[in-house]
């Protein structure tokens, strides 16, 4: 690729699109003209990019003409019909979506992890993981560097704004309602005080903690957490990687959280792992719980790094690791991860 690439960010008056235009203004500026492109009815609107308004423009094969690089961030539904069209107008795709995340023909790129992987796009389009996965891959990948990673257990607790503007909206509503109140100490008053509509969640997230996210698939497990397996296995070339996830949604804003237990197949130390984390691009240590020291969404929230702590060797296996980690879900957990990827593509050379 040669020359400033031309880049569409297909979505960019989202939740998550609004974040990267963000990113596109504080990251190093590859880019030559930037497109922004929505649904109709948010075309017209000005957004700022790098200190300049530019208008929204409605998604459309014209649109698509000329670019370099599109950076999706839409429904599944959606980038299933537009990446490849905007592939077939020459165009590598970006895709922050589920749309393509188990084709075997497109990359599943964490740019810390596996870069090589955006190299080989047989289709066009490179996948960005999910923002569950993206709370850990990157220190993972680096602890699977070193000590060979061969089983994991994951709990997480889900940021409301995974959910999108519906999550956070439904989250701040019911604040409202409990605030200055004696709620939360009965059975069911919680409830009763929400009502019916509990927004995209299956009950109120407000003084609660709902475990589920995703949508139901067989035995019991839910679509969020077969996507952790199976995103996990992938970005690490590990097809076979036992892998059990619990995902719980929390009544947090912005930022994921999760507790991970690692089994690896060489022996581990605390202070070898401390080491590796400490000098991982994209992870912030932060593990000294005498002190008080450790991350938790309300500090993580805005920044771009995987943080962790509580970092421990279990009590009854010395092969094996329990970590905290967090990740604010809409920048490493999206926007960001997508930006690095898109960076590395438009900084190939043929």
């Amino acid at each position: 690729m040669t020359g400033r690439p031309t880049l569409a960010v297909v979505g960019a008056t989202g939740t998550v699109g609004t974040v990267l235009l963000r990113i596109l203004s504080q990251r190093a500026d590859v880019w030559g003209e930037i497109r922004l492109l929505a649904s109709p009815r948010s075309a017209g609107r000005k957004l700022a990019v790098r200190g300049e308004q530019v208008e929204v423009v409605a998604l459309s094969e014209e649109a698509l003409d000329g670019v370099d690089i599109a950076l999706f961030d839409v429904p599944d539904e959606v980038a299933a019909r537009w990446a490849p069209i905007a592939v077939a107008k020459g165009a590598v795709v970006v895709d922050s979506s589920g749309a393509f995340r188990a084709d075997p023909e497109v990359p599943l790129v964490v740019p810390e992890v596996n870069a090589h992987a955006a190299r080989r796009r047989p289709r066009g389009i490179v996948s960005s993981p999910g923002c569950t996965t993206l709370t850990m891959i990157v220190a993972l990948g680096a602890l699977h560097a070193e000590f060979g990673l061969r089983e994991l257990v994951v709990s997480s607790y889900q940021a409301v704004s995974g959910a999108g503007q519906a999550g956070v909206a439904a989250l701040r509503r019911q604040l409202s309602l409990v605030a200055g109140t004696e709620l939360g100490t009965a059975p069911g008053d919680v409830r009763r005080a929400v009502g019916d509509d509990t927004g995209p969640f299956a009950d109120p997230v407000a003084l609660n903690v709902v475990p589920w996210a995703g949508s139901p698939r067989e035995e019991g497990w839910s679509s969020q957490e077969l996507d952790v397996r199976e995103e996990t296995r992938k970005v690490l070339g590990l097809p076979r990687l036992p892998v059990a996830v619990t995902c719980v949604r929390v009544p947090v804003i912005t930022a994921h959280s999760l507790t991970v237990h690692a089994r690896f197949e060489d022996e581990v130390t605390v202070d070898r792992t401390h080491e590796i984390l400490a000098t991982a691009p994209g992870v912030v240590l932060c593990d000294d719980p005498a002190a008080g020291e450790f991350p938790t969404p309300a500090d993580v929230v805005g920044t771009d790094p995987t943080w962790v702590g509580r970092v421990r060797r279990a009590l009854d296996d010395p092969t094996a690791l329990d970590l905290f980690l967090c990740a604010d879900n809409l920048r490493k957990g999206a926007a960001l991860n997508a930006t690095q990827i898109a960076e590395l593509v438009a900084t190939e050379r043929d």
